[in-house]
């Protein structure tokens, strides 16, 4: 996509969307989602083609308003977690990532700001000295635990899109007080560095939510120095997921209709240039998860009943790993 769609660190900034067009006492931004199988409210849009009402201001929009709402203090996310357990809510996708040493000494709002599927810092095996970049870095949690892990010799970059993620995160460096933290106003389609000037590609949920994946993976190779390595948490597929799910703008932003079928995905990066491409499933959601997914506030109201079942043992996280040849 030259639509430079992302956000930050992941699936659930929609708890609270702030739609365009939500009618006076509308549903957008409800805690309590409706039953399994409910009719879905016209302000959440879940008829809509997500190309159609641009996917990527619909993204900006909604985790923008969760930067903004984290940055004042409120509540925002379906899944603030470590220490701030407490805020978060039922959604499965991004439930207890960090150990709490991870987080010891982070701020409150990095953690709130969280909306990942996974801990690629800890995937990536990152080392002293390394220069690592979190595509789709939003609030930073990712990019301040990958700057302890490379030292004060090493770098950390974040690139985000959305300026109220920017602001938090850049606030968040300094709470923390990292010095070699850098974030970056770009696409994840567009990255703003120079090729050959990163060790590790990092990304927690974000390239799901990319129409244009392929585009992502070869920026991603691009900036890579030989012999790099591409770590990524995210979102994929079992088996492809029906259009009432592709076609839904929430479960898009929800880090679910945009997913990719795994085999795909490894095409895709092995298309990209990279070796070594494999996938680690993490978590199959249950029928269970599925629910929580439609209730917990991460979502309007809950999708049809026949889209939630095709969910079911289908969508995965998982860790995906790549290499770029250290030669030619």
């Amino acid at each position: 996509m030259s639509q430079q769609t992302e956000k930050k660190s992941g699936c659930c900034g929609n708890a609270t969307p702030a739609p365009r067009k939500a009618p006076s006492g509308g549903c957008c931004g409800s805690s309590t989602a409706a039953d399994v199988g409910a009719a879905k409210s016209d302000c959440c849009e879940e008829s809509a083609s997500p190309e159609a009402e641009g996917l990527k201001e619909v993204v900006r929009e909604r985790y923008g308003a969760a930067a903004r709402q984290i940055a004042e203090g409120q509540r925002s996310s379906c899944c603030g977690g470590g220490k701030n357990a407490e805020l978060g809510s039922n959604d499965p996708i991004c439930r207890d990532l960090y150990g709490a040493s991870e987080t010891a000494g982070l701020p409150d709002e990095a953690l709130l700001a969280s909306f990942g599927c996974g801990n690629p810092t800890a995937l990536a095996e990152l080392s002293e000295g390394e220069t690592v970049l979190d595509l789709g870095s939003g609030g930073g949690i990712d990019v301040l635990l990958s700057a302890r892990r490379v030292g004060p010799s090493g770098k950390a970059y974040g690139v985000d899109m959305t300026d109220d993620m920017l602001a938090l995160a850049n606030a968040n460096k300094e709470k923390a007080g990292a010095t070699n933290v850098e974030f970056l106003k770009g696409s994840i389609e567009q990255v703003p560095l120079p090729d050959a000037s990163v060790d590790v590609i990092i990304s927690n949920c974000v390239i799901n939510l990319s129409p244009d994946k392929s585009n992502v993976l070869a920026e991603a190779f691009r900036v890579l120095r030989p012999g790099g390595r591409f770590a990524v948490s995210d979102m994929v597929l079992e088996r492809e997921l029906p259009p009432s799910v592709r076609e839904s703008i929430n479960l898009w932003t929800g880090c679910i209709a945009g997913a990719l079928v795994k085999e795909d995905y490894l095409q895709r990066l092995r298309a990209a240039g990279f070796e070594d491409a494999s996938i680690e499933t993490t978590r199959t959601y249950s029928q269970q998860d599925a629910r929580d997914m439609a209730g917990g506030g991460c979502c309007c109201s809950g999708p049809p009943r026949e889209a939630l079942q095709a969910m079911v043992d289908s969508v995965q996280s998982a860790f995906i790993r790549a290499r770029k040849p250290a030669t030619g």
